[in-house]
């Protein structure tokens, strides 16, 4: 991978975190570990799922094992493979074998986005997948004990997804668009 592309997916992931995901408020935990430089962003360079595979059993061992003080959450965005959100749907099931084989689940979990996520049941341009829109695929690994604690300072947690969506709507594709005015949907 070419440096300057690797480069220009870390600034559009980081781009993307910052005005959507922090600048949003999608997820109101986000920002802290982001000003205390908590949030390990790296860049793949996987082209089958079976090498994005070994990485991601890499990215997890990893993390469970760093000082949350270093390393809080890690993103784990791969340009190269998985482009289409279906192949990226079903890799999903491996990814979460892989934190079970590894007896990390109820330590870490993994959360989802891709820049052609859909929810069941919407028309692919409905702004509320655009909750979960990247501008790259990306698997974000997180800590329990974080989402435990999140939760202790945000109470009505399981509200966040109705929020996020409400937001969307009121932004509507054009105030996305103009987030991200050289980005395509």
């Amino acid at each position: 991978m070419e440096d300057t592309f690797r480069q220009q997916v870390l600034d559009d992931t980081l781009d993307w975190l910052d005005k959507a995901v922090i600048g949003l408020n999608l997820c109101p935990f986000a920002k802290s570990v982001r000003v205390k430089g908590q949030v390990r962003t790296v860049v793949s360079e996987a082209t089958t799922p079976e090498a994005l595979h070994e990485q991601l059993v890499t990215e997890l061992r990893h993390l469970a094992e760093v000082d949350p003080e270093v390393t809080d959450t890690t993103l784990l965005v791969h340009p190269l493979v998985l482009q289409d959100f279906l192949d990226f749907n079903d890799f999903l099931d491996e990814a979460d074998a892989a934190l079970e084989a590894l007896e990390l689940d109820g330590t870490l979990q993994i959360a989802s986005f891709h820049p052609q996520f859909q929810f069941a049941g919407t028309d692919i341009d409905d702004v509320s997948n655009f909750t979960n829109r990247s501008p790259y695929p990306t698997l974000h690994l997180i800590r329990e004990s974080s989402i435990d604690r999140a939760v202790e300072a945000f109470p009505e947690a399981e509200a966040i997804y109705e929020r996020n969506i409400e937001t969307l709507e009121r932004l509507g594709l054009d105030g996305w668009r103009q987030l991200f005015p050289a980005k395509k949907d």
